[in-house]
């Protein structure tokens, strides 16, 4: 297998998002009132060439996030892209000689507008996602929860991932990708109630590609939550479990947004400290990691109809 970084934009949010301010309700709500704006990150997306065809992690962002909804206080107020049609994910995979029709699987670690909004390219792709990030996702609520369901194309129909009752490592359940079971799905609730992050088996190491369970490698390896997570004890813990895993095997881990995903999965550079699962939540290393990702609004309501 080859795994591909696929740069699809920059994002520029606050700090307050990357590294979690408070708690509760005031943690979320800084990422708005704060006027800290961190540097400009990678919005990344992941090609898997397998031979069961090509498997794509998220599909980035598309020109139009460079215009948001006036009326929604997050994307005016904490979150900028700089994105050209020529840096979304169809175009770029087709310099990497991977047509649209080569890529058989499209799985998303969640629904927020920089990991969706590529999926006009994926016509005749599968796509997978946790059962109930569809439907938080959906109409008027998804939209207020910083979804743009409106944006989704017309023919857009994703597929519940079935998720069995199957450790892998730390966590509790898991599901094939692949019928080799070399790529599975993991749940790492935290970003979103049911984001998902998604583990390819290659060799005597694996790779992570951890959509925002985390927005950076230090902030995982500190357990600093991010600012916009509604459950911050859920978050906690796919941290321990993450941290549990890389202790366990060799393993690149890639967030979306991290400005060193792409040179650690050239490097093929492993997690080398997992040890420092146990750093202080406000360790110094973690305060001075540079920014990472879009993300959405605070999470103040819940659930959503199915879409259908």
């Amino acid at each position: 297998m080859r795994v591909h970084a696929i740069e699809t934009s920059r994002v520029q949010i606050k700090e307050a998002q990357i590294i979690g301010r408070g708690h509760g309700l005031w943690r979320q709500l800084q990422p708005m009132l704060s006027r800290e704006w961190a540097d400009w990150s990678p919005v990344y997306a992941f090609a898997i060439e397998h031979p069961d065809g090509v498997i794509v992690v998220d599909t980035g962002a598309n020109a139009g996030l460079k215009s948001l909804p006036r009326w929604h206080p997050y994307f005016q107020l904490a979150v900028r892209f700089d994105i050209e049609p020529e840096q979304e994910i169809g175009p770029q995979l087709r310099r990497l000689g991977i047509g649209a029709r080569d890529v058989k699987t499209v799985v998303l670690t969640h629904f927020h507008i920089d990991h969706d909004g590529g999926l006009s390219h994926f016509p005749h792709s599968r796509i997978l996602a946790s059962d109930d990030e569809i439907a938080r996702a959906c109409g008027l609520r998804g939209a207020l929860l910083g979804y743009l369901p409106n944006r989704w194309p017309n023919w857009f129909a994703p597929e519940a991932l079935a998720f069995e009752r199957t450790r892998h490592g730390p966590f509790n359940q898991s599901a094939r990708i692949t019928a080799a079971g070399d790529v599975i799905a993991v749940p790492t609730p935290g970003h979103t109630p049911r984001h998902l992050s998604v583990i390819v088996r290659d060799g005597e190491q694996d790779i992570m590609l951890a959509g925002d369970a985390s927005y950076l490698e230090t902030t995982m390896l500190s357990g600093t939550i991010d600012g916009v997570s509604p459950d911050e004890a859920a978050a906690k813990a796919t941290l321990a479990d993450i941290r549990s895993f890389c202790a366990q095997r060799p393993t690149i881990y890639l967030p979306a947004h991290d400005p060193q995903s792409a040179a650690r999965l050239d490097a093929r550079r492993s997690v080398t400290a997992p040890h420092a699962a146990f750093l202080p939540h406000n360790s110094s290393e973690a305060s001075r990691a540079p920014a990472a990702s879009a993300s959405s609004f605070a999470h103040m309501i819940e659930g959503c109809t199915r879409r259908t």
